[in-house]
Parts: C-alpha cells; structure tokens; sequence
C-alpha cells in the first residue's frame, strides 16, 4: 500500500507500527512509481525516518504492485467516516482516509488490503 499524507500525520509511525505487525518496507519518504509497482528512489533504499532516534536502516522489498492507497488525514481533521463511500485515487486504486494514531490504525490497515485483494468479506463500508 501506499501511505499519503502531509508531514506530521504519522507516515513514518504507521510504516513502523506495520512492520512491527510482519509488513515489510518498499520505502519511506520517496516512493517511484512505475507501471503500478512501487520502488524506494535511488539512493534511499532500506532508509526509514525515525523521529527521535534518526534514520535506520531496515531491509526492504522493491519492487511491489501497488492495491491500495492511504490517506492519512492531518492531526486535528474530522474527515474520516465511520461508514465511508467508496474513493479511487487518481492511480486507479482503492483509497482509505483515516486518522493513523490510534492503536488500531495497522489493523485497520491490514483489514483493507485483506478486502481489497479479497481475502476478507466486507458487508458494507468503503470497498463493499
């Protein structure tokens, strides 16, 4: 998946709070996209941002097919929906707009890649 959002809205958190939950990283900070697969930009591979502490470097996985977008909304946003429409980003795939700093948010996470490569039913909500 790829994880959009203006800075301070937990990217790098989430991306860490993932790989703690078995994800493994593509990439942090740039991502180069080509034909659907997701690449870390040249120079920043294995590179991941970890406020307070610096930048680590981690093993990484390049490149992968894309499924699903996030959106994550700024500190302070009331736009999540707890029954959200369906939303495609502008590179055709699914998008989700949530807040990433509760605990649940990489359950979350893991919940809508499970539907959107239909591992998991969904009743109703954003990929219904």
């Amino acid at each position: 998946m790829l994880l959009l959002g203006s800075s301070g809205s937990g990217k790098s958190d989430l991306l860490l709070r993932l790989i703690d939950r078995g994800f493994t990283l593509v990439a942090d900070d740039r991502v180069d996209l080509e034909d659907g697969l997701a690449s870390p930009a040249a120079g920043l591979e294995g590179l991941v941002e970890m406020r307070s502490l610096g930048i680590l470097r981690m093993p990484y996985q390049a490149p992968v097919r894309l499924a699903l977008v996030c959106e994550l909304l700024a500190p302070g946003s009331s736009a999540a929906l707890r029954l959200p429409a369906a939303a495609l980003h502008a590179l055709g795939l699914p998008m989700l707009r949530f807040d990433a700093r509760p605990a649940s948010a990489p359950l979350l996470v893991s919940h809508a890649l499970d539907c959107v490569q239909g591992r998991l039913a969904m009743h109703a909500g954003a990929f219904a």
